[in-house]
C-alpha cells in the first residue's frame, strides 16, 4: 500500500465520521421536540456505514501481492423504527383531539456516546494523516544527509 492510499483511506474515514457527528448533532437538536401525530413526529437518523474494498487485481497491479485497501462510504441514512412517547398536554397547541403530544424517539444519552465514538474515530483518523505526513517528510530528509 502506497502512503498516498493511506490519505485517501483516512480521508474516507473521516468524511464518513462527519456525517455520522451531523446525525447526531440532528438528532440531539430534534430530542424535544414534539407532534400531533406518531406518523410525524421526528425519528432519530443513523448512518449506514460499508466498507469498500479495492480489487485484488488492481492492488496487485500497484506492485503490491495481495494486499488490499479498504475505505468506507457513507451507504444511506436510516430512521429509527421505535415509537416515541405520547404525553398528555392538552394546552400544548400542538394536542391531538384526545389533548396528546408526541414525542421523538431520540435517546439523548445514546446519542451522546455516539457523538464521542464518532469525535475520537475522526481524530484518529486525522492521527493516521498526521503520522503518514511526517513518515512521508522523515522518507524526504533521507537523501538531505
Amino acid at each position: 500500500m502506497a502512503l498516498s492510499n493511506i490519505f485517501d483511506i483516512a480521508g474516507s474515514g473521516m468524511s464518513a465520521e462527519s456525517v455520522r457527528l451531523n446525525t447526531v448533532a440532528s438528532n440531539l437538536a430534534n430530542a424535544d421536540s414534539v407532534s400531533s401525530s406518531p406518523q410525524t413526529s421526528y425519528k432519530a437518523r443513523y448512518p449506514v456505514f460499508q466498507a469498500v474494498q479495492n480489487s485484488l487485481a488492481a492492488a496487485g497491479a500497484n506492485g503490491i501481492n495481495g494486499a488490499a485497501n479498504a475505505s468506507v462510504m457513507v451507504k444511506g441514512i436510516v430512521q429509527s423504527t421505535t415509537p416515541g412517547t405520547a404525553s398528555y398536554d392538552p394546552g400544548n397547541p400542538l394536542a391531538d383531539s384526545n389533548g396528546y403530544v408526541y414525542s421523538s424517539n431520540v435517546n439523548v444519552v445514546e446519542q451522546m456516546a455516539d457523538m464521542i465514538s464518532a469525535s475520537r474515530s475522526y481524530q484518529n483518523d486525522a492521527d493516521v494523516l498526521n503520522t503518514s505526513k511526517q513518515l512521508m517528510l522523515d522518507t524526504l530528509k533521507l537523501g538531505q544527509s
